[in-house]
């Protein structure tokens, strides 16, 4: 089968607005010899991306910025020096930051991660190199699949930190998305008791039915840092997946165990700046920032999934047509999901 020449994908015409995301068709560069060229079949959004589209994420970027960095795909070719690690068929999605293998991060590989530093994924056909991708497990779909690279490996790198989430533990999960949805699931595979917070009691409706043991909304109990002392015995919780920002922050620091583990991962609530350092000391906590995880974690999650299919499936609440790229990031701004929101490439 001849190999594509072209390949239609989107790009930023300017960053600023959401409404400046255009597609167009062009020519795919000539295979590398050290490359592996994927067919994308699936993109899932984070919140990320919308930041990236409006300018509101720091960094330089690409001339047209092609966007997204979560993908799976099938690989249709080769190069010569890469047939050592995959082969024409093999399912596989792509690591958010391409040179992060394993280890802690760096400034150099921050400079590789995909829809920002480097062009994305949301194309139909992309060329990688072989040690920036990892094997999908077996029992997930392309578009389960395309939501383990930021929401999925995010949370197991918090939960599997320098003090890994161990049976339990008490676990507590900020908001439905795709993050704490992971989690919620990481967690309970881990033997993990959770808490789960959100605005809506339809969407906690579906966290207790995927495993949670308390859920809180934030809206009817906007304490709900006490609601969490008292669902503890007063103790607190060991982890915290803090995808709130400044505006959940202050709660958290009161949620938190002496010595446990707040992970900052998003800010989707906004809010003022909180001062941490008094009741960073008074908790003895810490405080540890989450920049997604290495091909090393993710080929570990992998396996962890693998071994509990049924607890940590992916949770997709909708899924785009390509040709709707627009509408998709139009619904994950929106917040009315639950768990992800993936484009179908192919």
């Amino acid at each position: 089968m001849a190999l594509p020449t072209t390949t239609k994908h989107y790009f930023w015409s300017k960053l600023g607005a959401l409404t400046n995301l255009s597609s167009k068709e062009s020519q795919l560069p000539s295979l590398r010899s050290h490359e592996v060229l994927v067919k994308i079949y699936a993109v899932s959004l984070q919140y990320r991306d919308i930041i990236v589209g409006l300018n509101k994420y720091p960094g330089s970027f690409p001339n047209e910025l092609v966007p997204c960095s979560d993908m799976a795909g099938e690989v249709i070719a080769v190069g010569d020096e890469a047939g050592s690690y995959w082969k024409k068929g093999d399912r596989v999605c792509a690591n958010f930051a391409a040179d992060h293998i394993a280890g802690d991060t760096s400034p150099e590989i921050q400079k590789t991660a995909h829809g920002g530093a480097i062009h994305g994924v949301l194309t139909q056909y992309k060329a990688f190199r072989p040690h920036s991708l990892v094997r999908i497990p077996d029992h997930l779909s392309f578009e389960e699949a395309s939501t383990l690279p930021c929401a999925a490996l995010t949370a197991y790198n918090a939960l599997m930190g320098p003090v890994p989430v161990k049976g339990g533990d008490t676990v507590l999960v900020l908001g439905t998305g795709g993050v704490s949805i992971h989690g919620l699931q990481i967690a309970l595979a881990s033997g993990a008791k959770v808490i789960a917070t959100s605005s809506s009691d339809e969407k906690l409706k579906i966290a207790t039915k995927l495993g949670a043991h308390h859920v809180i909304n934030y809206k009817t109990t906007p304490n709900w840092h006490e609601e969490v002392i008292k669902l503890t015995g007063g103790r607190g919780v060991d982890h915290i997946l803090e995808v709130g920002g400044p505006d959940s922050l202050e709660k958290s620091l009161k949620a938190v165990r002496v010595a446990g583990w707040i992970h900052t991962i998003g800010f989707v609530g906004g809010g003022n700046p909180t001062d941490v350092v008094f009741s960073t000391i008074r908790k003895a906590c810490f405080i540890r920032g989450i920049q997604i995880g290495s091909v090393a974690q993710f080929n570990d999650m992998n396996r962890l999934l693998s071994l509990h299919p049924e607890v940590t499936r992916p949770v997709i609440d909708k899924v785009f047509p390509f040709e709707e790229a627009l509408q998709a990031y139009e619904y994950l701004q929106s917040q009315a999901h639950v768990g992800k929101v993936v484009i179908k490439v192919a």
